[in-house]
């Protein structure tokens, strides 16, 4: 079938597009306009913006976290109402198939659950196939787990540690690798309640460092396309700048990429001890040049749930849980920890966190190196994007609001001195074109001829919040799926993953180690296309020759 999208204003960063155009797409790809063929279908957007969908690089929206605060908080969602006469699991409350719904109808098509632990990635990617519309990916957690350790303790070679990452990742179906805390949750286990990036597992006699960098290199030399996610030492702590601007450091021009900064942006001034240092980390992260990326995590106000496999830091922050009711998995290698939390406009804290995560954004240079985020849901739920793109491109929206909060707050932030303000193109390039390049994903993020017809076409309106909140069309992989903010109908994407080449010699060693350990086949944890009902569920990404 041979679509037309007629008129709008073409953004489209990667191939130098922005201008009043058309889009063809056909069989599911975009193709150049051809000559002297009437379309199937034509869409009239004139008027209207037109980018490629949407890509969200760390979302929590599957997996042992994700369910464990769903049972948590049933008020939050709908499985506080009466039960209905059929309750399967994907209807469930705001659940897997809402989810699809509510990020397509924004214009978002592909999406990234950024902590799953290889054990559990069956259970999450039978969530993900439940998902429908958008593409997702998940990042495989390592870096707390007792082989991996071993093989560093035991001063095992970089081949043996490739070999490994590897192995994780074809096991898991997973597009790249993520460490939570480095050593942090192996040394919760030995009643540690502080961590830094150069303190020593107990036990195991390695640094977080080592960790970091062991991982680093292996997921560099495998030629994964997505660099090492990296969740810091020392989350929310006053004067957690440091331990971001070693870890920045520590890259050593190396890609990293440092996940939800705005949470280790954080100083120690003023006469509550407790500041913004985002301009300096904003700084630090523009000197890197194109060695370190990051994603924010931005903080907006009301309740959410923070989930979050840094069990010392969940466990450490519980006081603070709004409602007092929380939860810590001291499971294996990470766990988990669900603290309940409420951003509240009065909280002198809250309003310095919301001002780091904006500041983040307006200060970094390069919108092809910070990433939209709210790491959801963790600083906000995904559903309040609208309104931090409108904030970002609009100075005078952002006085309304710092207006609003608390003097003192402000007054540890230079927020209130930053004019920039986020153009359209730009936006498609934090929300497209980067992030596809990140995850190597060459046939997305952009409206080029061979690309995924993902396709977001939105009114131009002033109220921007409005604008993204309900595109007037989605289309995925060709198909019109949404329609004035409204879904149309369900398709089923892909999940995203790679496979990159290692030494089979490690699927034995494998294979002993999970006998003597778990007395288990290792086959019990690997992800098998056939279990999740889905007519070719995953798409392989080429890694990096």
């Amino acid at each position: 079938m041979l679509t037309l999208l007629a008129g709008g204003r073409v953004i489209d960063p990667v191939n130098g597009r922005d201008e009043a155009g058309d889009v063809w797409m056909r069989d599911g790809r975009i193709v150049d306009a051809p000559r002297e063929t009437r379309p199937d279908a034509t869409y009239d957007a004139t008027g209207k913006i037109v980018m490629a969908g949407a890509i969200d690089i760390h979302s929590h929206i599957a997996g042992w976290n994700v369910n464990t605060a769903r049972l948590l908080l049933p008020e939050y969602h709908r499985a506080a109402m009466a039960r209905p006469a059929t309750t399967p699991l994907s209807y469930a409350g705001w659940s897997t198939f809402e989810t699809g719904g509510r990020y397509a109808t924004m214009g978002f098509t592909t999406v990234v659950e950024p902590a799953v632990s290889p054990h559990y990635a069956l259970h999450a990617h039978l969530e993900l196939a439940d998902t429908p519309i958008i593409d997702k990916a998940t990042l495989a957690m390592l870096g707390n787990d007792d082989y991996l350790l071993s093989l560093l303790r035991a001063k095992e070679s970089e081949s043996a540690i490739e070999d490994y990452v590897a192995w994780v990742l074809e096991m898991s179906r997973s597009i790249g690798i993520k460490v939570v805390n480095p050593g942090g949750a192996a040394a919760f286990k030995e009643n540690v309640r502080a961590f830094s990036l150069d303190d020593v597992v107990p036990h195991y006699g390695i640094s977080s460092r080592q960790i970091v960098k062991a991982l680093q290199r292996a997921v560099n030399k495998l030629g994964v396309p997505h660099p090492l996610h990296v969740h810091c030492n020392n989350l929310g702590l006053a004067g957690n700048v440091e331990t971001a601007l070693e870890t920045i450091e520590a890259a050593e021009g190396l890609p990293l990429h440092l996940a939800h900064l705005q949470f280790y942006s954080y100083g120690s001034d003023g006469e509550r001890g407790f500041s913004s240092a985002a301009a300096r980390l904003a700084e630090a992260v523009n000197a890197a040049a194109a060695a370190v990326t990051v994603d924010v995590g931005q903080v907006m106000f009301g309740p959410t749930v923070t989930s979050s496999a840094d069990v010392l830091r969940q466990f450490n922050a519980r006081h603070r849980a709004r409602p007092k009711k929380w939860l810590i998995l001291d499971g294996d290698a990470n766990g988990a920890g669900i603290v309940p939390y409420e951003y509240r406009r009065s909280d002198f804290y809250n309003a310095v966190q919301w001002a780091v995560g904006l500041e983040l954004f307006l200060l970094i240079d390069d919108p092809e190196r910070v990433f939209f985020t709210t790491d959801h849901p963790n600083g906000a739920p995904f559903t309040s994007y609208p309104e931090i793109f409108a904030l970002l491109m609009s100075r005078d929206l952002r006085a309304k609001w710092i207006a609003d909060l608390p003097s003192a707050a402000m007054a540890v932030t230079t927020l209130p001195s930053i004019r920039r303000e986020y153009t359209l193109p730009e936006i498609a390039v934090m929300t497209r074109a980067a992030p596809a390049r990140l995850f190597g994903l060459t046939d997305r993020g952009h409206l080029g001829a061979g690309a995924v017809a993902d396709v977001a076409v939105y009114e131009d309106d002033a109220d921007r919040a409005k604008m993204f909140r309900a595109a007037a069309l989605v289309f995925k992989d060709g198909e019109l799926v949404v329609r004035d903010g409204g879904v149309l109908r369900h398709t089923w994407g892909r999940a995203l993953t790679v496979a990159p080449q290692r030494d089979r010699a490690v699927d034995r060693r494998m294979k002993d180690y999970y006998e003597e350990r778990y007395g288990l086949a290792d086959d019990l944890f690997k992800v098998p296309a056939d279990a999740l009902g889905r007519p070719e569920p995953f798409e392989v990404v080429p890694c990096r020759p």
